[in-house]
């Protein structure tokens, strides 16, 4: 099964210049932790609840911060083409719940951990990477 086969087609995204706030409604409006930070179809950045909470507003910064100044950069994605097996790896160690698919440069969806444990032939491999992703990080004064 591939990736375009369960993924979700009609994905909100954020641009860089949006503030944070309008991030944690559209966050809230979905009930996801996370959206893509798109710019002229491109995604250019990933921005999480986490992100707003310690990047932002533990360190005072305002509703009105841009998404910009506080995203996260180095997107890991997937191709429409990705098998769903390989999706739940890549997930598994990226430590990621959601892998923005990209076709020809473009956000054409996004797959989830969740879409992974809908498909029953994947029940095994969502709960892998779930269980990955749920692992303490190893970094180095990583709060644990």
């Amino acid at each position: 099964m591939k990736v375009k086969d369960i993924m979700t087609h009609k994905v909100s995204t954020v641009a860089p210049s949006d503030s944070i706030e309008h991030a944690a409604k559209i966050m809230k409006q979905l009930h996801c932790g996370s959206t893509p930070v798109v710019e002229g179809g491109k995604v250019v950045g990933i921005i999480t609840d986490r992100d707003i909470s310690i990047k932002a507003v533990a360190e005072g910064k305002g509703p009105n911060t841009a998404v910009k100044d506080i995203m996260f950069t180095q997107v890991v994605t997937c191709t429409p083409e990705t098998d769903a097996r390989q999706a739940a790896d890549i997930m598994a160690d990226k430590q990621i719940r959601r892998l923005p698919v990209i076709d020809q440069g473009k956000l054409v969806g996004i797959v989830a951990i969740g879409d992974l444990a809908r498909v029953d032939i994947f029940t095994h491999e969502s709960g892998h990477a779930l269980s990955d992703i749920s692992e303490p990080s190893q970094r180095p004064n990583a709060v644990q």
